[in-house]
């Protein structure tokens, strides 16, 4: 039932009123409210909210559909007048996530404010100050979802927080995800699809050419740019680094749980090309009907083509970016880091328990446990399941293997990438493990894939956090070393110890926790033993070290 409006909460209403829009020097104006600021393509109307102004859905490509669809990122049209910049843009289409599962529900990477749908070249943007001469450092965001799901739109991507505590311009990024932004057609079509396998991440290059361009317009310094970004968000930023055309575009680069090493050869792409355009009844070169196809259309084949190969236990037809020769020349770190981004520092992370969020059985028990580990290790199962029950002793069987899966997926891909970054002898390298466990569903998560996520960018609104004073801490820990990082190159800040960079023969890694600390070489051990155990990842379509998942 509605409160009535009494004589005194009509007095406290109005004063909180007036306390809003009156200031020392009078009533404010709109341009306070709504302030316009002049791109290079038109003049943009943002708002502000708690003294930063923010942009949403700010194109910085032209819509992908019809004769744009598989094409490189065409520019926008310049505009005359005032072009509002208060509403998110489409989200990539994508195929919305299985919400029955409790780490589905937490993840929700297709809750997002704007629907699906092919005008979806956009960012969004906060700043603390729209001066062209505040240069503030530039802190660009790279959602997760692998190459497949998720959005800049996110909740989790809201940069407002982050904007106000590391007092930078944030930024985070739409773009083309599955097969709308990684079909191969190279062999199927005309010269001018022939970097299709690509466009998602030229995408993202486009957007940072529009930061170049257009950042100091509203406070930020086109020079000082970090990208950076979780999961699928860090394989981004992986592939960035051996792209030439994204050369300059940034100048610090982050990695959280998502290094990737290898992406999609040529020869998988275009097999997964052909039998997308077979199940679409599309003859091979007839790229207009493929234009034509409604995108709902194209993503409910591609999810049964998906699901039709994980039926009969063969690996999905998946689209990630593609080793094409040209656009992207080579792998991004195989067989060595990639020359192009030499001078660029990096900051290489995992979690403790990033595999938690793919495993259910949270029952398991010991003999479960060792049963796990047969399957990994052979016949030196127990050896594997005794070092890991020597270094924590009361942990639950579930998450033990959950650890296991972490070393071998993630940490061997994120080991492997700070050491050949280490080893080029350009920039820098700096590597973080988070410890701390969720707090979610009562803890079974431990420091799930994720977890540092919403902290990155000072918020404690995510599920897998929550408004404690250790989560608070932990935001306060993180969100100051990337703005650090993006401010200077180096991450080293007054909420943590001092934080030495990774080299080859120390290794030294600052621990995330409650009582941050650097330990060189962590987890050495394990690292050890499943290199010569020789547990690899199962081949998947994508061919990217980086789980894609998340």
């Amino acid at each position: 039932m509605a409160m009535p409006i009494t004589s005194s909460r009509r007095r406290f209403l109005g004063a909180t009123l007036m306390g809003g829009m009156l200031t020392a020097a009078g009533p404010l104006r709109a341009a306070d409210f709504f302030p316009v600021v002049e791109t290079a393509d038109g003049r943009l109307r943002g708002m502000m909210a708690g003294g930063i102004a923010k942009f949403l859905g700010v194109r910085y490509g032209a819509p992908t559909s019809g004769s744009n669809r598989f094409m490189p990122p065409q520019p926008v049209q310049k505009w005359a007048g005032v072009r509002d910049a208060l509403k998110y843009s489409d989200s990539a289409p994508q195929v919305p996530g299985d919400r029955r599962h409790d780490y589905a529900d937490l993840i929700m990477f297709e809750n997002q404010p704007a629907g699906p749908g092919e005008d979806n070249l956009a960012l969004n943007l906060w700043s603390p100050a729209l001066s062209a001469s505040a240069k503030k450092p530039v802190i660009v965001v790279l959602h997760g979802g692998g190459f497949y799901g998720g959005s800049g739109n996110a909740i989790g991507m809201d940069g407002e927080a982050m904007a106000r505590f590391s007092d930078s311009v944030v930024i985070s990024v739409t773009h083309r995800l599955g097969a709308l932004g990684f079909l191969h057609l190279a062999e199927f079509a005309d010269d001018r699809f022939a970097s299709s396998g690509t466009v998602g991440m030229q995408d993202i290059v486009a957007a940072l050419a529009w930061v170049r361009t257009n950042v100091q317009a509203f406070g930020g310094d086109p020079s000082r740019v970090l990208v950076y970004g979780q999961s699928g968000g860090g394989a981004k930023t992986s592939t960035l680094m051996a792209m030439p055309s994204a050369k300059g575009l940034f100048h610090r680069a982050g990695v959280m749980s998502g290094s990737a090493l290898r992406m999609m050869p040529r020869e998988i792409a275009s097999a997964n090309a052909s039998r997308l355009l077979s199940a679409l009844g599309i003859a091979k070169g007839d790229v207009k009907a493929l234009q034509a196809v409604p995108w709902t259309t194209l993503l409910e084949t591609q999810a049964t083509l998906e699901a039709a190969a994980r039926a009969k236990g063969e690996a999905p037809s998946s689209f990630a970016p593609v080793v094409d020769g040209s656009v992207l020349p080579r792998h991004p770190f195989s067989p060595g880091a990639p020359e192009v981004s030499r001078d660029v520092p990096l900051i290489v992370s995992t979690a403790l328990d990033e595999r938690s969020y793919r495993m259910a059985n949270f029952a398991m028990t010991e003999d479960q446990l060792l049963a796990f580990a047969r399957e990994r290790a052979g016949d030196r199962a127990q050896e594997v399941v005794d070092m890991y029950r020597a270094e924590s002793p009361q942990e639950k069987p579930f998450l033990l293997a959950a650890r296991m899966d972490s070393d071998i997926w993630f940490r061997k891909s994120a080991f492997a990438q700070a050491e050949l970054k280490a080893r080029q002898g350009g920039g820098k390298v700096w590597s973080y493990l988070w410890t701390w466990p969720s707090p979610a569903y009562g803890g079974r998560f431990g420091a799930v894939h994720g977890i540092d996520v919403a902290p990155s960018l000072h918020s404690v609104r995510g599920a897998l956090n929550g408004p404690s004073a250790q989560s608070v801490a932990m935001a306060d820990r993180i969100a100051a070393s990337w703005a650090a990082f993006a401010a200077s190159g180096d991450p080293n800040n007054e909420y943590l110890p001092d934080w030495p960079a990774y080299e080859p023969t120390k290794r030294a890694t600052m621990i995330l926790s409650q009582e941050p600390e650097v330990v060189n070489d962590p987890r050495a051990q394990f690292r050890e033993v499943w290199a010569t155990i020789g547990a690899t990842r199962p081949v998947t379509g994508s061919s990217a070290s980086a789980d894609q998942d998340g």
